[in-house]
């Protein structure tokens, strides 16, 4: 009996699981096998794994191999917590084909025992991380271990386009393909809406490469928690946890669900009220987010793919590529912000081909009705937002070249040519190239005294490290991943439980409670980046906070929050999330105004504190963050004044107690976007802005080192070390490349420059509804609040917040 073919053996292996080969599937094979590249784009848990994967096992099939063949295949993961369950679901296609590969995985949480048997052998196919790819190419070997590479994939490639950790796969991506000219490249994709550019970004400029559309996409029903009593002036996080037994009665009724949280701060308090709602079913909920502890985690996971566990409490640590098929549902805590996210995380329900995902939004106040409604509307069209892929980062570009030179190393005109061959560097001038090499060489013009920068020598025509103290630091520091430094916190006589931010523990006294790990613990002491502490009883609101909690509103959900708004406006509430927050709606427009989306309302209000001026763009809360600053400095020019700030998502509020008269010509003036780049440089104090900002660029560029294990430096040591690095470089060489791309990054990451521009070109088109309402109105209440919550006050900002909203309640007539 003749031998199987080869697509005979995949389409059996298929049929076993009673699952069908879908066409981009065979069409994803056939490319690869035709040595083209390219990116799959397709519904989270509609098999777009396997479209990449059976294409190289298809090639191994048509020759098997008589025993495990050198590196192969390539697979990058954006996330350590993704790579053990893609290496399992890798290596049982391999198994069931009967192919001599080996599959391993490689990331921070491997084993020296993993690694060292890596470094004689690498497996026929390596599941890994950027940064992990980056220090394999540190290695003197590197060429001859990565001579034999046919493949590379990519998946959640929308997870790294457009931040650093992308650039830095960029740099790897090109340099695999100087080393195996024939190498093919696949992304993997879901939720993203610039498509072609993501694929052009993966394999560089004019290289081509297919677009594989997958299924339709998949069903997503959006349904909301409608609050049982809908007071007229919402205020953020005012619902949250109030809502709590209409969430466990969704709990009820499925098996296993899956809780997100837009932070880490709200997962604890999430997880903290469920158990105190329900205590019996203390082994039923879990935590899981990303400082917690890598044991903690996995056996979460192991629970979840079992469907032994009725509910998981969750940030974006589980949003990605992980299948839990066993989920039967999926709540989102708050406005996901964005479109793509709230259809990512639906994606986790009904994680299988023609299966349909199920997400229920919990509103943490109400006008978060209407972005769920926005949300579905956009998610029902198709629409999702863009990944803006990076230029010019130089850091990252510095840290690569470290990398190079401590491997095999790099000749000058070689390595220019492959760095152009990046979407990122495509760009790169011969001056910034020399500028490059003589930073790495010598520390640069204002640095070259310091011998500590002076990291890789030219031999011949050979850039190399030859230090090994400066090699063993580089490889300690490879990767963009910055954050404020982590504390760990560990049982006093026990074990590790996870990570938490200096800054937080350094608020604590000894004694002090917290939240943390869904346990509250007492702090006994810290010592050596350690916070030692003991299990307490009682309750707390004291939560360790995290570095990227504001997410702002994306552009893509605030155009339609307008649009549902308009539609209010005119006197149409369509869906119950509408229907629900409609008194609120009506009470505002009955106090003020509702905005259309051609419109700008601005409402002036007085009270005991002064004079009020509440704008509602409508941009998110970044934009808000720089416009506010920039229309008081503005103002100040109009009379002197001094303002207090509060902004969100819908707009921003600036009070003063001499607050200019506004009128058209003075709001014209205001919003202008003439000497948009000087006057907010001059409103922010952005050269201070920058200063903290250079911290990050100072540690990936390698100016700074954070220290060894177990003798890191503290947070306010590399502060310091990047700040005096900052003022040396700006009084001597305030023209230095990284200086004005801390400068650049501020303005475009941070403050959302671009889109703050297009915000203030749009608004002159836009009609001025220019109010004065007797008092606030529910728009303008959350933002007071804000401010409120945020001033330290001998009185309780809540009893404040509750009187203020008794007030408005008793003089707000009846809709």
């Amino acid at each position: 009996m003749p031998p199987m073919r080869p697509e005979h053996r995949i389409q059996r292996w298929f049929a076993s699981r009673d699952w069908a080969v879908f066409d981009f599937q065979r069409a994803a094979w056939d490319a690869y096998l035709s040595g083209r590249s390219g990116l799959i784009h397709a519904p989270t848990g509609t098999g777009k794994t396997l479209a990449a994967w059976f294409g190289p096992l298809l090639e191994a099939l048509h020759d098997p191999p008589a025993s495990p063949p050198p590196l192969t295949v390539l697979w990058i993961t954006p996330l350590r917590a993704l790579a053990a369950d893609t290496t399992g679901h890798l290596a049982e296609a391999v198994t069931e084909l009967g192919l001599e590969w080996t599959v391993e995985q490689r990331t921070g949480d491997s084993s020296s025992a993993t690694r060292s048997r890596q470094r004689r052998r690498l497996p026929t196919a390596l599941v890994t991380t950027p940064e992990s790819l980056s220090l394999q190419l540190s290695y003197s070997d590197a060429h001859a271990r990565f001579r034999h590479l046919r493949c590379v994939v990519v998946d959640e490639w929308h997870e790294l386009m457009g931040s650093k950790r992308g650039v830095q796969l960029e740099l790897c991506l090109a340099h695999l393909r100087t080393l195996c000219p024939g190498l093919r490249t696949w992304g993997l994709s879901a939720t993203l809406g610039n498509l072609d550019e993501a694929r052009d970004v993966l394999l560089g400029p004019d290289q081509p490469g297919d677009l594989i559309q997958g299924l339709l996409p998949k069903r997503t029903a959006i349904d909301a928690v409608i609050p049982q009593r809908m007071e007229r002036f919402p205020w953020a996080g005012h619902l949250g946890t109030n809502l709590v037994r209409d969430v466990l009665a969704a709990l009820d009724r499925a098996d296993t669900s899956l809780l997100f949280t837009n932070t880490r701060s709200q997962a604890e308090l999430w997880h903290q009220a469920l158990l105190q709602a329900r205590p019996d079913w203390f082994d039923q909920v879990a935590l899981h987010h990303g400082s917690l502890d890598r044991s903690v985690r996995d056996q979460v996971e192991v629970w979840l793919r079992e469907g032994a566990i009725r509910c998981v409490v969750a940030t974006s640590s589980l949003d990605l590529g992980v299948d839990f098929t066993p989920v039967d549902q999926v709540l989102q805590v708050g406005s996901p912000k964005g479109v793509a996210r709230l259809v990512q995380r639906a994606g986790r329900s009904g994680h299988q081909p023609g299966a349909e995902s199920a997400v229920l939004c919990v509103p943490t106040h109400a006008f978060e009705l209407v972005e769920i409604a926005a949300a579905r509307d956009a998610a029902v069209a198709g629409e999702v937002e863009a990944r803006r892929p990076l230029r010019g980062c130089l850091d990252v570009l510095v840290q690569h070249l470290v990398t190079l030179a401590l491997g095999p190393g790099f000749t000058d005109a070689a390595q220019l040519a492959e760095v152009r061959t990046t979407h990122a560097y495509a760009g790169l001038d011969a001056s910034q190239w020399r500028w490059l090499l003589d930073f790495i060489t010598t520390g640069g013009s204002t640095l070259k005294a310091y011998p500590q920068y002076r990291r890789v020598e030219r031999d011949g025509d050979v850039y190399r490290v030859t230090d090994s103290t400066i090699g063993r630091r580089h490889r300690m520091a490879v990767g963009t991943i910055t954050a404020d430094s982590m504390v760990r916190v560990k049982y006093q006589r026990g074990g590790l439980i996870g990570f938490v931010e200096e800054a937080f523990i350094a608020r604590l006294k000894p004694g002090e409670q917290f939240l943390f790990s869904g346990r509250v613990l007492e702090l006994v002491r810290v010592r050596d980046m350690t916070a030692q502490v003991r299990s307490a009883r009682g309750r707390t609101r004291a939560v360790p906070r995290w570095m990227g909690g504001r997410m702002p509103l994306s552009t893509r959900l605030a155009d339609g929050v307008g649009a549902r708004l308009e539609q209010a406006r005119d006197g149409h509430y369509h869906g119950a999330e509408m229907t629900a927050v409609r008194p609120v709606l009506e009470a505002q427009r009955s106090a003020s105004a509702l905005p259309g989306r051609d419109e700008l309302l601005v409402e002036r209000i007085g009270s005991r504190e002064g004079q009020h001026l509440f704008v509602y763009p409508f941009a998110g809360r970044l934009v808000h963050e720089a416009l506010s600053a920039l229309v008081a400095w503005r103002l100040t020019r109009e009379a002197p004044a001094t303002f207090g700030f509060s902004m969100n998502d819908y707009g921003f509020e600036l009070v003063s107690r001499r607050l200019p008269e506004v009128d058209g010509d003075v709001l014209a003036r205001v919003f202008s976007p003439t000497d948009l780049d000087a006057d907010l440089r001059a409103s922010l104090n952005a050269a201070e802005m920058a200063r903290r900002h250079f911290r990050e660029i100072a540690r990936i560029a390698g100016l700074v080192f954070e220290g060894y294990p177990g003798r890191g430096k503290s947070t306010r040591q590399v502060q310091a070390s990047s700040g005096l690095i900052f003022d040396v470089l700006h009084r001597y060489d305030a023209d230095h490349p990284l200086l004005l791309q801390a400068e650049r990054e501020v303005l475009e990451s941070q403050l959302e420059l671009d889109r703050l521009r297009d915000l203030l070109c749009g608004l002159q088109a836009r009609r001025l509804l220019l109010t004065r309402p007797r008092r606030l109105t529910p728009l303008a209440f959350p933002l007071w609040v804000g401010r409120v919550q945020s001033r330290v006050s001998s009185e309780d900002w809540q009893t404040r917040v509750q009187r203020m909203l008794g007030q408005l309640e008793r003089q707000t007539p009846d809709a």
